[in-house]
């Protein structure tokens, strides 16, 4: 028995990465899958994204645990296909019980454009704002909305990385604001909304060369060697980065009973990253 039988999440960003490890690890807690993914490149962003066969083995990975799972390929900045993404999926697997809105990118390095901020934007805010949007007239008490932050934008603002940078940061900030505020609102339904906020994570999203160049601005071409002697500086722990089930461990706990009255809170896997860069009282 699993302490998550019988429910249905959403998940974004689904098809590799920290979306994937949620995914899986909610189906073999027992709960079934909808599996989003935009499974194609963007304009703006600055390394290649997923593709319809990570998706693909995303569900086999999800079917492998004996629960169900139901992929559908949708870009999570178009509200209206996030909408019939989601009640496609609701129909398919009868009920919604955990919304987690993961898909994110971090647009850095050289190549940035305008059209990084808008993606980003589109990505890692409006997306964050429809998958939960397009879940919540599905959800009941005790329903839970996970959503996905950065210990970076916790830091502050990345002015400095071009307009991809900016723009990570400021939509993973309003991402907090916006769980804080909507906490209170879904209470009077007991329903809970937290946020995770990791720090580096050992994803394609850390590992490319717009990112390394982020970690390594003394060399002109950083490998992910190079960027790995300079990774741990992010953390108080002597860690270059986390992994993607470090996370979903935590995505788990809170989807479950256990938390049942953890709501409105921004927690932090971060290897003590805040506390290391941010003096208690500030």
């Amino acid at each position: 028995m699993g302490k998550l039988d019988n429910k249905v999440a959403v998940v974004s960003g689904a098809a590799r990465g920290q979306g994937r490890s949620h995914a899986v690890n909610l189906a073999a807690a027992g709960a079934s899958i909808i599996a989003l993914d935009i499974c194609a490149d963007l304009e703006g962003n600055t390394y290649p994204l997923a593709r319809p066969e990570d998706l693909e083995e995303t569900a086999r990975l999800v079917e492998k645990e004996g629960v169900r799972a139901h992929p559908v390929i949708v870009d999570v900045g178009e509200r209206s296909a996030v909408r019939s993404a989601v009640a496609e999926g609701v129909q398919a697997l009868g009920r919604l019980d955990i919304v987690v809105a993961n898909a994110g990118i971090a647009a850095m390095g050289t190549g940035q454009t305008l059209r990084s901020w808008s993606d980003t934007i589109d990505t890692d805010l409006v997306g964050v704002f429809n998958v939960i949007q397009a879940g919540l007239p599905y959800l009941e008490a005790g329903a839970s909305i996970i959503a996905t932050g950065s210990l970076a934008a916790q830091l502050g603002s990345s002015t400095k990385q071009g307009p991809g940078g900016s723009a990570y940061s400021f939509a993973k900030q309003v991402v907090a604001h916006y769980v804080n505020d909507l906490a209170n609102q879904l209470a009077k339904q007991s329903i809970r909304i937290n946020a995770v906020h990791p720090t580096n994570v050992n994803t394609a999203m850390l590992h490319n060369e717009g990112m390394y160049r982020v970690f390594r601005p003394d060399l002109t071409s950083p490998t992910r060697e190079d960027a790995e002697a300079a990774f741990p500086a992010m953390q108080a722990m002597p860690i270059p980065y986390i992994e993607p089930q470090d996370v979903s461990d935590l995505v788990v706990f809170l989807a479950g009973d256990e938390s049942r009255y953890i709501t409105g809170s921004q927690l932090r896997v971060d290897a003590g990253g805040f506390v290391k860069a941010v003096p208690w009282g500030k």
